[in-house]
């Protein structure tokens, strides 16, 4: 489902993902509000949505309907309060406006099967925003930590700088299956919902620190 109130870029995104063979639009919203109520009545398994409109903004919109559906945030990064403020309420992915279509339609496939989506440029905002105020504290997730493995350890910090699954299948010379399997584990026995929440989680326990 698409939620902007701009005409040409809710156009523009249904051509670019209705060419898709397993992909369905299957509704718009102009506001945060129909959002909400289109969400109740239609189920979408992804939401793309803006975040400033009218009526009910984009964060509010997700923060009422994440425990329903996944939502991308769509984003030009103008203020990083937006972001921070979608990801607390619950945003699966964040996506510029002008990105790429092919970006677009694999950042649908990703966060439909349970993937977080974290641009390059998110990623550097929350790793900035982990070390504001004297950076992580790993003290109090020492006791998480625990749990993992060496093997969940390292693949726990390779997430956290960004590799794709296949990426780090190449880096620990594994297959891909095995590197599924450990992330399932690193987000169970940490109680974390995706990829974000496990990026924000590895820089404030120390595992991984931003590059000088």
């Amino acid at each position: 489902m698409l939620v902007d109130d701009q005409p040409l870029l809710v156009s523009g995104f249904t051509m670019i993902l209705s060419t898709e063979d397993d992909i369905e639009v299957v509704g718009q919203a102009r506001n945060g509000r129909e959002a909400v109520s289109a969400v109740d009545e239609l189920s979408p398994d992804v939401v793309l949505m803006d975040v400033q409109m009218p009526v009910l903004d984009g964060i509010e919109a997700t923060r009422l309907v994440a425990d329903r559906t996944k939502v991308i945030i769509l984003t030009t990064f103008d203020r990083d309060d937006y972001l921070f403020d979608a990801l607390a309420a619950g945003a699966s992915g964040f996506l510029l406006k002008n990105a790429d279509p092919d970006d677009l339609v694999d950042a649908v496939r990703a966060v439909a099967h349970g993937h977080a989506l974290l641009a390059p440029e998110v990623t550097s905002r929350v790793i900035a925003r982990m070390t504001e105020g004297g950076g992580a504290a790993p003290g109090r997730h020492t006791e998480a930590l625990s749990r993992l493995t060496a093997r969940e350890k390292e693949v726990l910090e390779l997430v956290a700088r960004g590799l794709s699954n296949a990426e780090i299948a190449a880096e620990m010379f594994v297959g891909d299956a095995t590197v599924k399997t450990h992330v399932s584990n690193v987000l169970s026995k940490l109680h974390l919902r995706d990829r974000v929440q496990a990026v924000v989680f590895a820089y404030e326990a120390g595992l991984v620190r931003p590059a000088s």
